[in-house]
């Protein structure tokens, strides 16, 4: 499992926890609390453990002064965010990172397994300006990491064949290739999508990007196919291995039978901010079955979330819940628990993690759980209890009026 831990950059202060990233990790917590910002910098190193493995990079390469900030803190907008006394430590599958006194330090880790190729994925914020314009000729986007998932949104629209049934509003897409237009069907209307509502137009670019890289990486026969520069990189490293005088016959054969797994994607990291964006509750309901069934169609797939909804921790623990009955309902049961809590969604209760981030002393922490289930008494439930108790409040001062 990889962990990172973050001190004294941006919003965030001298944390000493780790946040776990497990299978399904939410964060959640106040605007400007850091969120987003440990969401960032999980994707961050991700890919840059990633391009380690591809032979994108070497270490020398990344550690070179400045190239951390300059190059890939900035990709998502998060380099003004380094102090003096930043500490960031991320411990990856193959690689462990410390970035302290401005420098950043990578060092192999022991574990001597093939390390896989994740498709990684940051579904921003800002999705919505993606659907709210008629064609993507209109938006110049200076956010790097926008413009990936721009990208992607425009390959998934392309992948679209047919009717694309969606999981809210019995509503489904239909992608006019000759116009280059995305439409939304429902029952009696037929509109673009830079028509729809905001909720639509929210949810539409995270479910088709998050649907499309999750079904490419299914089985390997259905990998997408390699760049011309994966190829390039592919065929250095190959002949680099053939011409290896130092290797054995046994050796070399072992090298080569493991280069394919450093370019074939074998599983999908998903990182959404607020996936509850804009949506009516039942229909955040749907996203996030939706979302789980995604993470769970490969074992090493992850859902990486953050928050600020207090019906997206309350779901999930349903999701749990679920997970736990369906160990010992009979198949009578099972039937009656689908109908209530869709199959495929479920979560094991030791793999999820929820941690709270306090806006006001800059740390996070691991909310307690019971059971694998979200502790009810969470920031997001506390707020709502909040109103609760401004009411009471209200019909105290009403009485004392009459």
């Amino acid at each position: 499992m990889s962990k990172i831990r973050v001190q004294n950059f941006g919003p965030l202060k001298d944390n000493d926890n780790w946040i776990d990233i497990d299978k399904v990790t939410l964060l959640i917590g106040n605007q400007g609390s850091g969120k987003s910002t440990v969401a960032k910098l999980i994707s961050t190193f991700l890919w840059i453990e990633k391009a380690l493995n591809r032979g994108d990079y070497t270490i020398k390469n990344i550690e070179r002064k400045s190239k951390f900030k300059n190059t890939f803190l900035s990709y998502n907008r998060i380099h003004n965010y380094l102090m003096p006394d930043t500490r960031i430590e991320y411990i990856g599958d193959s690689y462990n990172f410390t970035f302290e006194e401005g420098n950043l330090h990578i060092t192999r880790t022991k574990n001597n397994t093939t390390f896989e190729l994740p498709q990684i994925m940051y579904v921003p914020a800002e999705r919505n300006f993606l659907t709210y314009i008629e064609t993507f000729k209109e938006l110049k986007v200076s956010s790097p990491s926008l413009r990936e998932f721009r990208d992607e949104y425009k390959n998934a629209q392309k992948n679209i064949k047919g009717q694309y049934k969606l999981p809210i509003a019995d509503a489904s897409l239909e992608y006019d290739r000759q116009n280059d237009i995305l439409h939304l069907k429902g029952k009696d209307y037929k509109l673009r999508v830079s028509e729809v509502s905001s909720g639509y137009q929210s949810f539409i670019p995270l479910y088709i990007v998050s649907d499309n890289l999750s079904q490419s990486i299914l089985t390997k026969s259905e990998q997408t196919p390699m760049s011309e520069d994966e190829r390039e990189r592919f065929k250095k490293l190959l002949s680099d291995i053939v011409k290896n005088k130092k290797f054995t016959e046994e050796q070399r054969r072992a090298a080569i039978s493991t280069l394919p797994a450093r370019f074939n994607k074998s599983s999908f990291i998903n990182i959404v901010e607020e996936p509850e964006q804009n949506l009516f509750p039942s229909s955040q309901w749907e996203v996030l079955a939706s979302l789980l069934r995604m993470n769970n169609i490969c074992d090493k797939n992850q859902l990486i979330m953050t928050s600020h909804s207090p019906y997206i921790i309350n779901y999930l623990a349903l999701f749990v819940k679920a997970h736990s009955i369906k160990q010992i309902a009979n198949s009578e049961q099972t039937e009656q628990l689908e109908q209530i809590v869709p199959s495929g969604s479920y979560i094991h209760p030791s793999q999820l993690h929820v941690y709270e981030f306090n806006d006001a002393t800059g740390k996070y922490s691991l909310l307690d759980s019971y059971k694998g289930m979200p502790s009810d008494e969470n920031l997001l439930n506390n707020s709502l209890a909040g109103s609760n108790e401004r009411f009471t409040k209200l019909l105290e001062l009403e009485d004392l009026c009459k």
